[in-house]
C-alpha cells in the first residue's frame, strides 16, 4: 500500500503518527508525510520521507495575529493585553481565557477556524500531491483538514488518528467555516467523514462518541531528545516531572512563567527532585531555577517518566498517555480544548488529580502533588491503566485493518 500521512505543523500533532508510520514502513508499505514547508525539518528528523504540501503555516503565529497579541517575549511567551490576575495569568476582554487562550466552545471553534485556514493554504498543494503520488490510503491527525478534503476529491479512503478524549465537534465546525468556499467548489457542503478512526486511548477512559473506534496501542515518540544518564538511575528523592508540552509555552503570556517559577519553589519544599521538561529556548529566558531542579530542558518523557513518582502536565495527549503507559500518577493542569476532557479521564481512572485554571496557584499545585506522593492508590490505578494500554493492538496489527480499506 501507499499511505499518505498528513499533519498540521505542530509536534504534538505529528509525533503520535510516527510510530504507526514507521511500523507500516517496516512491513514494506510505502509511506509519505505531507507537511507545510516550515515543518519539513521536524518530519525529516523522524527519519520519515516528507513532501511539502504548502507554504509555511504556523498555528501560533496565526493565533497571535487574530488576538492582536504582539510578538513573543524573550522567554518564548507571547504577551497579551490586560493585567495579570492573582494566579499569574493575563485575562483578556470578552470570554474568560487563560493566558490569552480563549476557553469553552467558542474558543475551540476559533481554534478549528485557524486549523481550517491552515488547511485552505495547503489544500492546492495537498490535492496536487494526492493526484501525483496516488496513495491507497490517507491517514490524517484530527486537526489536519486538507488531507481529508483532498482524499475525498480523489476517492481515496480516509483514516483519522484521534488524539485526545474529547469529541471536539467545535473543531470540525470551525474548520468547515474557514473552508466553506473550498468545500463548495468541491461539491460537498461538509468535511468528509473518515472511513476508520484510530484511537490510542484505553477504552475504559473514552467517552461514548469513541465507542466504535479502532483501538491502537500508544507507543511514545519524543522526537530527537537526548536520553540523559540520570534517566537510568534511581533518584535520591522522589522525582516530579513538570511539563507544559510544546504548544502552551509558545501561546501563553509571561504569566505562565510567573506561575511556573513560584510553583517550582513550592514543589522544592516537598523534598523531591524536580525535572522541568520544556524547550531549551524557553528555559534560557528564565532566571536561575531552585537547587531541587535536577534538569530543565528538552526531555524524552518515555525514558524519564518511568523513574518519576508524579508527572505534572497540561493535559496534552502525549504527556497524558506517556504517563499512563508508564504507570506514573499525574497532576493535570488543563488550559484549553481537549485538555479538560483528558484531565477528567485521568481523574476518573483514579490515576491522578486535576486543577482547574481558576484554582491554579503554586500552593494548590504543591498540595495536590503532596497528596499524590503520599497515597499509593494513584500509582496502582495508573499501573492498571498501563496494563490495559499494553494489551491493545500494536501498529503492526493495525496494518490488516488498514489494508482492507484500500481499494
Amino acid at each position: 500500500m501507499r499511505i499518505l500521512f498528513t499533519t498540521v505543523a505542530l509536534p504534538g500533532h505529528f509525533f503520535p503518527l510516527v510510530p504507526l508510520a514507521w511500523s507500516l514502513r517496516s512491513l514494506g508499505h510505502e509511506v509519505l508525510v505531507a507537511a507545510a514547508e516550515n515543518f519539513v525539518p521536524a518530519v525529516c528528523r523522524s527519519g520519515l520521507p516528507v513532501a511539502t504540501c504548502g507554504p509555511a503555516a504556523d498555528f501560533v503565529t496565526l493565533a497571535a495575529e487574530e488576538r492582536g497579541a504582539g510578538s513573543p517575549d524573550a522567554g518564548g511567551f507571547t504577551q497579551s493585553a490586560g493585567a495579570p490576575d492573582a494566579g499569574g495569568f493575563t485575562q483578556s476582554a470578552g470570554a474568560p481565557d487563560v493566558g490569552g487562550i480563549p476557553q469553552g466552545e467558542e474558543g475551540a471553534r476559533g481554534h478549528g477556524r485557524r486549523f481550517g485556514r491552515l488547511a485552505a493554504s495547503g489544500l492546492p498543494g495537498m490535492r496536487a500531491l494526492v493526484a501525483a503520488w496516488r496513495p491507497d490510503l490517507v491517514v490524517s491527525e484530527r486537526a489536519e483538514f486538507a488531507g481529508p478534503v483532498a482524499a475525498a476529491a480523489h476517492g481515496v479512503p480516509l483514516v483519522e488518528y484521534q488524539w485526545g478524549v474529547a469529541p471536539l465537534e467545535a473543531y470540525r465546525a470551525g474548520a468547515a467555516e474557514a473552508l466553506r468556499e473550498e468545500l463548495a467548489a468541491a461539491g460537498p457542503a461538509a468535511l468528509p467523514e473518515p472511513d476508520e478512526v484510530l484511537n490510542p486511548w484505553p477504552p475504559s477512559l473514552r467517552l461514548p462518541h469513541a465507542a466504535g473506534h479502532q483501538s491502537l496501542r500508544y507507543i511514545p515518540y519524543n522526537g530527537d531528545a537526548h536520553v540523559p544518564a540520570w534517566a537510568f538511575e534511581q533518584g535520591r528523592r522522589p522525582r516530579v516531572c513538570v511539563t507544559m508540552g510544546t504548544l502552551i509555552p509558545r501561546l501563553g503570556p509571561r504569566g505562565v512563567r510567573e506561575l511556573v517559577l513560584p510553583m517550582l519553589e513550592r514543589l522544592a519544599e516537598l523534598d523531591v527532585e524536580l525535572l522541568v521538561a520544556v524547550d531549551d529556548a524557553v528555559v534560557a529566558g528564565w532566571p536561575p531555577l531552585p537547587p531541587a531542579v535536577l534538569a530543565a530542558g528538552r526531555m524524552p518523557l518515555a525514558h524519564v517518566l518511568p523513574g518519576c513518582a508524579v508527572a505534572i502536565n497540561h493535559g496534552g495527549q502525549g504527556s497524558n498517555l506517556t504517563a499512563l503507559a508508564t504507570g506514573c500518577p499525574q497532576l493535570v493542569l488543563p488550559q484549553f480544548d481537549d485538555q479538560f476532557d483528558n484531565a477528567n479521564a485521568v481523574v476518573r481512572a483514579g490515576a491522578g488529580l486535576s486543577l482547574a485554571p481558576e484554582e491554579l496557584t503554586p500552593e494548590a499545585v504543591a498540595d495536590r502533588c503532596r497528596a499524590l506522593l503520599s497515597d499509593p492508590g494513584y500509582g496502582l490505578a495508573a499501573s492498571a491503566v498501563a496494563a490495559e494500554m499494553a494489551a491493545l493492538p500494536d501498529p503492526r496489527e493495525i496494518a490488516d485493518t488498514l489494508h482492507k480499506l484500500a481499494p
